[in-house]
């Protein structure tokens, strides 16, 4: 059985190889980390990956949001792939992003744990941010128009 310290060495390792931004597929990072001599396989890099919050945008792997927010201010891997911001209604607040981001962007907002939002749906290039109401909204789009600067 792996220790704690194993694992917490193997998800260091991860963040590593993800900080080069080369890491486009888990296979990839399954190969790195065997080289590194990790016995991995793809579920446990897959599990490694989702409780570390790794990003994926525009085809390639990403530290995940509170590690990059540390080193570069909130939302600096995911602040460039946010193109617009708009309102649908009074507590349905919509982002439309570059193709294959909206997930990235949604689990940085996510993170966020921002009190006005009640919850985050995303597809490919948009997110749906529900609020209670409309004072909620005002206060969220504040949020979100000084961290994407739109």
């Amino acid at each position: 059985m792996h220790t704690d310290r194993h694992q917490s060495d193997r998800r260091n390792t991860i963040l590593r190889h993800l900080r080069t931004g080369a890491v486009r597929r888990q296979s990839d990072l399954v190969g790195l980390l065997k080289q590194d001599g990790f016995d991995v396989t793809q579920s446990s890099v897959s599990r490694d990956m989702r409780d570390l919050g790794v990003l994926k945008a525009q085809g390639r792997y990403l530290p995940p949001a509170a590690e990059v927010a540390q080193a570069q201010g909130n939302f600096a891997a995911v602040d460039r792939f946010v193109r617009e911001i708009k309102t649908a209604g009074a507590s349905l607040t919509v982002i439309k992003t570059s193709v294959g981001a909206a997930g990235s962007v949604a689990v940085a907002i996510d993170k966020a744990e921002w009190p006005e939002v009640v919850g985050t749906i995303s597809g490919d290039d948009t997110i749906f941010i529900a609020t209670q109401d409309g004072e909620a909204q005002t206060r969220l789009l504040s949020h979100l128009r000084a961290v994407f600067r739109i």
